[in-house]
Parts: C-alpha cells; sequence; structure tokens
C-alpha cells in the first residue's frame, strides 16, 4: 500500500463484533444480475399490455444474483465470488496503445481477485449497447447473509421512515456508509477504470489494520466502466452514439438504467464521477445555477469538503506544470464565475443527490489523450500522460473514501435529513449565505413545491402510463385513485395517477414535473441544456396541486395499468397518431403486410379484416383503436428513410419503428441508390454544395418521386442548396435552449394535434415564406421560453427570444419537383427525451412519404 494510502487510513476504526471472515475460494460458475433494463415497459419484447409489466422489487424476498433488479441483494452477503465470463482478446481495443487495461483484461483480473481476497464481490449489473458486461465491484468486510440482511433493512429504513432513522441513535454505528465510484462513462476517458482496478487491488490485500476498519464501516460500489462500447472503440458515446452522461432523466441507453438502479439499491452517501480532461485537475462542487430542488444547505457543505480533501490528494501526489505539464488543481465553486453548473440532472453527480447522494462530484483529471492528441502523439507520451492520469484519478478515489471514513455518522445524518424534509414534505430550504466560503446570493436557487401532481391521460393514457412508469422506474412515488376525486377544484376520473410530493424523494418528482425555469437573466453561460420537463414534454396531461392535498382512494402503483384496447363494434379501426407507442403500432402494422390508410387528421386507418393485427399491437403498445366510420385516405406503405442525422435522431427514428439508412456526403457522392428510399432526413452531416454532380443529379431525380425532412442549420442550408422551399431560415443563438410555448395550425399536416410545448437547441424559424409553403407551427407571440436559457446575441441583440415571437417554427410544402418538403425549426427528437414531440416527425414522415407517392403515382 502507498504511503499516502496508509496517512488516509492511520485512524483505526473498529471492526464490528461478529463480522464474517471467509477465506479465499474459487468463484463459482457465472450468475448475472441484468438490472440494466430497470422497471419501465419493454411491450414489444414482452408481448403486454401499456404498463403490464410488474416492476420487480429490489426487496424481493429470496433475491438470487438471477434476477433483474439492481443493486445488493437483501439474501446474500459477502464476499459473492461470481466467476465472470472472460471475453476473447481484442488486440484493436483503444486502451492498449495507452498502456491502459484493455476491456478484455478486466473480468480476469477481477476473478483473480475474487480468488485472493474476501473483501471484492464482482457481479454483473447489465449489458452496453453493443452487448458488453457491465461490471460492479463492491469492496467491504465479509458479511453474512443476515448481516446483509440488516443492512438492507438500515439502507431502507433511512428512505422510507427517515424520521424513525433520524431517532435512532445507534443506527450510524451499525450502518456501512455506501461510496459510489463511476468510471469511464465518457468512453475515451479511459483512465478512472484503472484507478478503480488499482484502488480495487489495495483494498483487497491490503494487510494495514486501517483498512480493515475502513471497510467494516463502509461499502464502496465501484462501476469499473459505464461504457465499454466507448472504450473499446475510443470515443466518447456508447454504442448508439449517446454520450451517457446526459441520459440520466431520459434512461434510454441500458448502461444508465444500469447506473440508475444501482444508485436506487446502493443508496451511496457520497459519488465521484471520473472523467478527463481538464488541466488542472478539476473537482466539482460547481459553479451557480444550482439545482433548484436539490437539498442543497446540506449538500455544499459536503462537497465542499470532499472537493478541498480529493484536491489536496492530487496536489499532494507532487506533479507540476514545470515538470510533468500538470496544473494545480481547481474547483470550479470557488474558482470560476460560471460555466461549470449543476443545473441539469443529466449528469450522473447532478443525478445523484436526488437518491440521497449528499456529495457527488465530476472529476476531469489532467492530460489529454483523446481525439487528435491520441493518433498524434507518440505512444511513449501518451502511455506517460495515462500514467499520471491513473495516479491523479486514485489519488481522488482514496481522498472520497477517507472522506466517507472521516464524516461517517455526519453523512449518513445528512442522508436522512435529506430524505425526511421530502417525506414532511418541508418548504424548500434557502441556503445561508456564507454556509461554506465564497457561498453569495448568485448562489442561491430555490423552488416551490406543489402538494402533488395529478397525471391523467387527457391528452394521451398511453403517455400517461410511460411517464408513470418512468417516475416508478426512477423510485418515485406514485397512486392510482380507486374513484373520481377533487383537488383545487378539479374532478378528476377514477384511474389518475397522484403524485403526492410528501415523499423522500421528492426532489426528483418535482424536477421531473414542473415546468422549470427561465434563467436566461441570471447567467450568461451555461455548461449545457437548461431546460427539461416530463410534463410538458412527454405528451401526458400533468396538473400541479397547490392547495391541500388531494382527498382520494389511491393504492400505490408498481406500474401503470394497461392502456391497450380495440373496439367491439365491427368495421375498420382508427388509430389516432399523438404518441410514439402509436407511431409503433402503425409500423407495425405496415410491417406486416396491413393495408392502412393516412387521414389529414393524423389518423391511420385500419382494415376490417386486420382486427386480429391491432389487437395484438393495442396490447404490445398500449395504443387505444376507435371505430373509424366512413373515413377514408391516402394508402400508406412502410416509410423508407434515408437520414443524414445526429445518433440520437437515428436511435429514435429506430425506436419508431422506421426503416433507416444513414447516409452522408460521402455515401451520396460514392453513388447511392434512391429507389428503395421515400423520405431523405436531413439534420446532420449531409451538405448539397458538396455535393458531386452525379450526385446532384440523382438527387434531383429522387426529388420527383420522394419526400424530404429537415431540422436545424444543415437542414435549412440543404432546403436552400437544393432550392425547395421558399424560406429564411433566421438563427437564434446557437447556445440557446429550453422548453418554448408554440401554437399549431388546427388542420395541418404535420403540426395539427401537436402539444403547446416543445423544445429548442439553436432554435430557428422561418420567414420570406412563399405561397407554397404551410406554417404548421409556430413561437408563441407572447412570448416563447418558459424554461431554459436564451438569450440574444451579445454582440448584436439579434437571436433572442423576442425576435422568435409568432415566427414559424415548423412548416411545410411542396417543391415544384414534386417533393412534400417539412422543415423543423425545433428540436422534436433532442437526445431522445421529449417523447410526445416524436409524432410530430412521424407525422412529417408519414405526409412527405404519401403526398410525393400519391403525386408521383398519378399519371
Amino acid at each position: 500500500m502507498s504511503p499516502l494510502m496508509s496517512a488516509a487510513l492511520a485512524a483505526v476504526l473498529l471492526v464490528p463484533a461478529g463480522a464474517a471472515t471467509a477465506g479465499p475460494a474459487e468463484p463459482p460458475a457465472p450468475a448475472v444480475r441484468d438490472f440494466g433494463n430497470g422497471p419501465e415497459r419493454n411491450e414489444e419484447a414482452a408481448g403486454v399490455a401499456g404498463g403490464q409489466q410488474a416492476r420487480t422489487l429490489r426487496t424481493a424476498p429470496g433475491a438470487t444474483t438471477g434476477e433483474t433488479s439492481a443493486g445488493p441483494s437483501r439474501d446474500l452477503g459477502y464476499p459473492r465470488r461470481t466467476r465472470l465470463p472472460e471475453p476473447a482478446a481484442n488486440p484493436a481495443d483503444a486502451s492498449v496503445k495507452l498502456g491502459l487495461v484493455p476491456y478484455h483484461g478486466i473480468a480476469p483480473r477481477l476473478n483473480d481477485l475474487q480468488r485472493r481476497s474476501d473483501r471484492v464481490s464482482a457481479e454483473i449489473i447489465g449489458h452496453s449497447a453493443e452487448g458488453r458486461d457491465l461490471y460492479l465491484v463492491t469492496v467491504t468486510a465479509p458479511e453474512s447473509r443476515a448481516e446483509a440482511r440488516e443492512q438492507t433493512r438500515l439502507r431502507e429504513l433511512i428512505e422510507n421512515d427517515p424520521a424513525a432513522a433520524a431517532r435512532d441513535r445507534r443506527l450510524a454505528a451499525r450502518y456501512k456508509a455506501p461510496l459510489y465510484v463511476n468510471a469511464n462513462i465518457h468512453g475515451n476517458e479511459w483512465e478512472g477504470t484503472d484507478a478503480v482496478l488499482r484502488t480495487v487491488e489495495e483494498l483487497a490485500t491490503s494487510t494495514d489494520p486501517a483498512v480493515a476498519a475502513l471497510l467494516a464501516r463502509t461499502r464502496l460500489y465501484f462501476n469499473v466502466t459505464a461504457n465499454p462500447d466507448g472504450r473499446v472503440n475510443g470515443v466518447r458515446p456508447n454504442g448508439n452514439g449517446f454520450d451517457l452522461n446526459r441520459d440520466f432523466v431520459t434512461a434510454s441507453q441500458p448502461e444508465v438504467r444500469a447506473m440508475r438502479r444501482l444508485m436506487i439499491d446502493a443508496q451511496p452517501v457520497t459519488m465521484i464521477d471520473l472523467h478527463g480532461y481538464v488541466n488542472g485537475t478539476l473537482i466539482e462542487p460547481t459553479t451557480p445555477p444550482h439545482g433548484a430542488n436539490y437539498e442543497y444547505d446540506l449538500f455544499i457543505r459536503n462537497a465542499y469538503a470532499n472537493g478541498l480533501g480529493m484536491e489536496a490528494a492530487v496536489n499532494g501526489l507532487g506533479y507540476t506544470f514545470d515538470k510533468d505539464g500538470v496544473r494545480p488543481a481547481q474547483i470550479p465553486f470557488r474558482d470560476s464565475a460560471e460555466g461549470w453548473d449543476d443545473w441539469p440532472p443529466i449528469f450522473t453527480p447532478q443525478y445523484a443527490p436526488f437518491h440521497g447522494t449528499v456529495a457527488s462530484h465530476t472529476v476531469e483529471i489532467p492530460l489529454r489523450v483523446n481525439n487528435a492528441d491520441y493518433v498524434n502523439l507518440p505512444v511513449e507520451e501518451l502511455r506517460r500522460r495515462s500514467a499520471i492520469n491513473t495516479d491523479v484519478a486514485a489519488a481522488a478515489v482514496r481522498a472520497a473514501y477517507t472522506f466517507v471514513r472521516d464524516r461517517h455518522d455526519e453523512l449518513i445524518a445528512d442522508q436522512i435529513e435529506v430524505f425526511r424534509r421530502g417525506a414532511a414534505g418541508e418548504p424548500a430550504r434557502t441556503v445561508p449565505l456564507g454556509i461554506v466560503p465564497g457561498f453569495g446570493p448568485e448562489d442561491v436557487y430555490t423552488t416551490t413545491y406543489p402538494r402533488a401532481y395529478v397525471i391523467t391521460g387527457q391528452r394521451s393514457a398511453t403517455a400517461a402510463a410511460r411517464l408513470v412508469d418512468h417516475l416508478v422506474a426512477n423510485d418515485v412515488r406514485v397512486e392510482r385513485a380507486r374513484h373520481a376525486f377533487r383537488a383545487d377544484g378539479r374532478t378528476y376520473p377514477a384511474g389518475s395517477y397522484v403524485v403526492d410530493l410528501r415523499q423522500p424523494k421528492r426532489g426528483l418528482a418535482n424536477v421531473m414535473l414542473e415546468p422549470g425555469a427561465d434563467i436566461s437573466p441570471r447567467v450568461d453561460a451555461m455548461y449545457d441544456i437548461s431546460g427539461w420537463s416530463h410534463a410538458l414534454l412527454w405528451g401526458a396531461t400533468v396538473t400541479p396541486v397547490t392547495g391541500a392535498a388531494p382527498r382520494v382512494a389511491a393504492e400505490p402503483v408498481r406500474a401503470a395499468a394497461p392502456t391497450g384496447s380495440v373496439p367491439r363494434a365491427a368495421g375498420p379501426l382508427a388509430l389516432q397518431v399523438g404518441d410514439a407507442k402509436e407511431v409503433q403500432a402503425v409500423n407495425d402494422l405496415l410491417a406486416q403486410g396491413v393495408a392502412l390508410t393516412w387521414t389529414a387528421g393524423g389518423r391511420a386507418i385500419v382494415p376490417a379484416d386486420a382486427r386480429r393485427q391491432a389487437r395484438t399491437v393495442a396490447d404490445r403498445y398500449g395504443v387505444t383503436f376507435t371505430p373509424a366510420g366512413d373515413a377514408t385516405g391516402t394508402p400508406l406503405t412502410p416509410v423508407r428513410v434515408a437520414a443524414a442525422v445526429s445518433a440520437d435522431e437515428l436511435f429514435t427514428l429506430r425506436e419508431m419503428g422506421f426503416q433507416v439508412t444513414p447516409v452522408s456526403t460521402a455515401v451520396l457522392n460514392a453513388g447511392f441508390d434512391w429507389s428503395a428510399t421515400d423520405v431523405l432526413f436531413v439534420s446532420s452531416g449531409l451538405s448539397h454544395t458538396a455535393l458531386n454532380p452525379a450526385a446532384r443529379a440523382a438527387l434531383d431525380a429522387f426529388l420527383a418521386t420522394g419526400g424530404v425532412v429537415t431540422r436545424g442549420g444543415t437542414g435549412a442550408a440543404f432546403n436552400a442548396a437544393a432550392g425547395l422551399l421558399t424560406a429564411t431560415a433566421v438563427a437564434g443563438r446557437s447556445d440557446a435552449n429550453g422548453v418554448v410555448r408554440v401554437v399549431s395550425a388546427p388542420s395541418g399536416a404535420v403540426g395539427a394535434g401537436s402539444p403547446e410545448h416543445s423544445f429548442v437547441y439553436s432554435p430557428r424559424w422561418f420567414t420570406g415564406l412563399g405561397p407554397e409553403v404551410t406554417v404548421e407551427q409556430a413561437y408563441a407571440a407572447d412570448g416563447p421560453l418558459v424554461a431554459g436559457h436564451w438569450r440574444p446575441d451579445p454582440g448584436t441583440g439579434a437571436g433572442g427570444p423576442e425576435q422568435a415571437r409568432g415566427q414559424a417554427a415548423v412548416i411545410s410544402g411542396r417543391d415544384e419537383r414534386g417533393a412534400a418538403v417539412v422543415m423543423f425549426g425545433t428540436e422534436p427528437m433532442f437526445r431522445n427525451h421529449p417523447k410526445g414531440l416524436f409524432p410530430q416527425v412521424a407525422r412529417a414522415l408519414y405526409w412527405s412519404a404519401a403526398v410525393t407517392g400519391a403525386t408521383a403515382a398519378t399519371p
């Protein structure tokens, strides 16, 4: 053990009497606990109605390592000694060049440590987008099954009855404080994984009594590589192209769902997320704005203290800029004015506090080895840098567990207090100025909690069910009304869902369901998005209750009630496409060969002889069919999309069931067969002006028979260069983003039936519209921004929300060559988040394909 580690653990803690001691043993055969998918519905795989799949409770009796639940099982002690499957060697693993542990080397090392030490337990907690195992390592003193059950009981008492936990003066002495270390969430920020492996081995093999004492009072959870796809491939995102550290309020990716379950079930008091590269090492806490739904007084005093400890540990390594190129560590809260905030809960350390973490941090290690440096620097230099980075990350981990050791009882008490305030329904507290050095008025952010939220299917029962399942998956408590009830003077029907904010995790419930806030006046620069709202963007009807608590007989929800149905009356059926699940159902029917027609009102008409298929998709996706009567429409066939789009858009289009072929400028220039394409979608990676003559000619020929949908600046440039719709795209400020109010044309082919809110990032609007153009949706004339950050350009004063008032946000029209074109100035598929906007994209594709195809077929 290093002298630094020995000094950090010099204070010896007593080992509780009766602690189990198990000698080394050969790990048993693999037992996979794949809890990466969480409890959310997967109707397509399970073939169940919307919301019908029950949640697997983390406290289920008789839990084994084979069940699909996350985190520590109450019935298994430690060590667990799961033998991990060992992947085949892959010499192309990007880690190899840096002298780091390749992905295929992790499982053998963990298997060896499990054989050598009774402090180490390794398990598979899920799988990546490309199917690689995700490894959780738990390091703690051995525990019998009974002792593990007692830890689970105490953990659940802290969350479920925090008032009783606060009164239990012996709880802290009996409870092992959990620490969570997350590594390598960005695939080409490698060294956190190697630091974790080093730390695990040090703790596993040390003979220092201080280490034994530490592990008797803590459990250390290590997510060894949160993004194995990116690690192997040497890229930031996972195999689906997603930045996993932007996905936590959406949880679209399996790796994030695994981390979510781990945080819920481990309930860490402290967590750190190991990243790169900022020189000097950047250690949170952050600059303003601070998330308004945290118990920030509890958070900042712990996070700042832990940050100072990690700073001292990193600087104490002795690296210097003159000798090593390493600058002293920095703490944004102390050292910067703004631009590194904790406002959106999309990041791992900003999501964790909602599950009781009272000190969470991003740690950015110093020396860059990715991107151009990975390609251009000599191997020797890359390996020198990686070795230093690993040292820095390991020092941060050691400092974090030293912090948990030193503040063990206080951290547990503060976690209890977080949950107690929520359960008691106390008003949000204003953090006192000076609570830590430098905490001033610019740091004060707070919110007003409503008494409850009511979620109904008024707009879409399918969307309401999805939102409820998402809340439950995030450990938010939801109840379903057995009878009609009144709240704030309104009557709600039986079956409505109630989210009472007197619950331990009220902060998470509120951060998802509140509209959000316009923080444009308070800061000039934000690190990432500033607005999100499941209530306004996911398609359900969500109403806050600000008066007395609803008096309602209700039952706890484990999964939303089924929503799919088919009417008994004979005849053709209609499906109103107002939700992404309804898009999936339409595309599923089309794939089965059902002859659908598409109406101007956005309905898919199913012939009477396809009732059996309709019933199947109703159960599968939770969608509701109605009698079609004598409605008619344009024949609808499977829409084949050639897509020059971002990774999140590609994922979302395929998730909705569209047949998508990725294209780019290079693909078209190489010669592309347009015969299997109905619609071209352009938002990224395609420049009309960069096409060669042959590619342009082929594209022009396609425009006589196929449609076009565009989004954003790339799409607008393509429209102008290709001479499609007569419209001038006006760009808002490039970093502007948030939830906006919109007004849709009531009879528009694309806009009709859309929600009253949309999402923007680098917003655009359209002016100078030609006679062939229809405004499908416009920004609200009384001011579009509801929540987020949108300022005009500081130099010109242009590009702000005032300039966007009443301007066209989504337009459609016909090109003279025949193509039906739709242009989006909004972001309807951004990071797979605004679920309620996905049908707008689908309607654009259906309309574009149907109208263009019908025209092309006319003699």
